[in-house]
């Protein structure tokens, strides 16, 4: 399948593509320590979602210790930065088998896109980190953008439709990252260029997973909230944007 024929679905599904002053500004020289650390923080963010969905709704306590011990080496690397993050892909795996709670009524399935994912995302946040190595660029610690929070705050207060807004939120993110790996890969010189190109195609079908996800939990048509996120998420990619981040809006630029 052609870039084209993969990025074609997530158009459909985004109310609108990436404004071209982003690009113009994620392109920059400056620019690429700031696109390239908020990238690494977005794919530990991602497991971490993920890893949170699971043992929220899932799994048992046993379970739940597990995924935590799995995770455990990234987020040391990130927030405490010990570790050496060359021994990360050995450490990419869990330990033991992850067992879905007895009374949980959302079950394997979720358990099963979740845990690749979390493989996916963590597996990509070692390459972030090669990249930056390569590049010469050292991680320190940025803001989180608006981005997320500005979804989050719209999730509803009751079960289960928190939890199908959270994976409807998730089927924005990892559709919107899709498309800026897209956006910027003609933009960037080669090895970077493949990199993203390389990502688009590993993480197409994320989005899909989550939206199939969110149906089969609320049982019902979810056509209304999907599209009341595309309209949220569509007004945080183009209103003006003092934060310069990977997921920002449009850049206010002196």
């Amino acid at each position: 399948m052609s870039n084209q024929q993969l990025l074609a679905p997530i158009l459909d599904f985004l109310a609108c593509e990436t404004p071209k002053a982003w690009i113009d500004e994620a392109v920059k020289k400056e620019n690429l320590p700031v696109v390239l650390i908020d990238h690494l923080i977005c794919e530990l963010k991602a497991a971490q979602s993920a890893m949170f969905l699971i043992r929220k709704y899932a799994v048992d306590k046993a379970s739940g210790d597990a995924l935590l011990a799995w995770l455990k080496p990234f987020e040391t690397l990130v927030y405490k930065r010990e570790g050496d993050w060359r021994t990360l892909p050995d450490k990419n795996r869990l330990t033991k088998a992850v067992i879905p709670k007895s009374d949980s009524p959302y079950g394997q399935e979720l358990i099963d896109k979740m845990v690749l994912l979390i493989k996916e995302e963590l597996h990509h946040f070692y390459q972030v980190l090669e990249i930056m190595d390569e590049y010469g660029i050292e991680y320190q610690s940025i803001t989180p953008c608006r981005y997320a929070k500005g979804m989050l705050r719209h999730v509803k207060t009751y079960e289960p439709d928190a939890l199908v807004d959270k994976l409807i939120i998730g089927a924005y993110i990892e559709a919107r990252s899709c498309e800026r790996f897209a956006s910027l890969a003609p933009h960037v010189d080669k090895r970077l260029g493949d990199f993203y190109v390389s990502l688009l195609r590993s993480e197409a079908r994320h989005y899909q997973d989550y939206l199939t996800l969110a149906a089969q939990v609320a049982g019902q048509d979810i056509s209304e909230r999907v599209k009341h996120f595309a309209e949220v998420e569509a007004m945080l990619i183009t209103t003006a944007d003092s934060d310069f981040k990977f997921h920002s809006g449009i850049p206010l630029v002196n």
